[in-house]
């Protein structure tokens, strides 16, 4: 009779701290549940920050604002108040949803061109054809002769090299043209020719050439290589167009 007690009063025991590990699990789960759930509000970019723009322009531009996300989710440098980061710039382009961290950002630093122009030159682009830009297989460090064609004082169409051989540092976006040619009858073509911006390295006579040139004639392209013969020479017209 007392075993049969003794081993109802172990099983109650047991029981009960059955009972109790489960009431412990079941509420620790509960704060992680309640925790998972947590929000935060933090600073989240809303529209794209580019390299460069002030904190304080791009908030009240209204591309940062405070958002709430999952306390899990929340990264380590994370900002909730814009004030902490007054007088700083972003250091890289900040996407859209994107939390808003110090790391990011720094001080204002000084724009570099991303042309490798040489020290005692400067870049100026012009805006040439595909036929212009030899159809295309000009690249950045190519080299290249630039031909004038045009009229001459006397209004006479002559073509002549501008200059012998000068870098490209860059070629940019190829964007569609209308050109309009009225024939000597008075009828009109129009037509649409894709035009791409080519960028030289030139001095400042040579800016000041290129720039008089394209605005009064046009201008075209020779790829060169290291051994391509070149010179400024005598322009070709009409008297002189099949030789002679």
């Amino acid at each position: 009779m007392n075993r049969r007690r003794l081993l109802l009063a172990a099983a109650t025991v047991v029981a009960a701290i059955g009972v109790m590990m489960v009431l412990v699990y079941v509420r620790g789960a509960d704060a992680r549940a309640q925790e998972g759930t947590r929000t935060v509000p933090v600073l989240t970019a809303v529209a794209p920050i580019e390299i460069g723009e002030a904190v304080g322009d791009a908030y009240d531009a209204g591309k940062i604002v405070t958002t709430v996300v999952p306390a899990d989710a929340v990264l380590p440098s994370a900002q909730t108040d814009v004030a902490a980061l007054e007088g700083l710039f972003a250091t890289t382009r900040i996407f859209p949803g994107e939390q808003i961290i110090t790391e990011k950002f720094g001080g204002q630093q000084e724009t570099s061109s991303p042309l490798a122009i040489p020290r005692d030159k400067m870049a100026a682009s012009v805006n040439l054809t595909d036929p212009a830009r030899v159809a295309g297989f000009v690249n950045p460090g190519s080299e290249v002769a630039v031909v004038y064609t045009g009229q001459g004082e006397d209004g006479a169409p002559f073509s002549r090299v501008l200059f012998e051989r000068v870098q490209v540092l860059g070629v940019g976006s190829t964007t569609p043209t209308t050109t309009t040619t009225t024939t000597d009858g008075g009828a009109e073509t129009t037509e649409q020719l894709p035009t791409t911006l080519m960028t030289l390295s030139l001095d400042q006579d040579e800016v000041q050439r290129m720039t008089f040139a394209a605005a009064n004639g046009e201008l075209s392209f020779a790829l060169l290589t290291e051994d391509s013969d070149v010179e400024a020479g005598e322009s070709t017209d009409f008297s002189n167009l099949f030789g002679g």
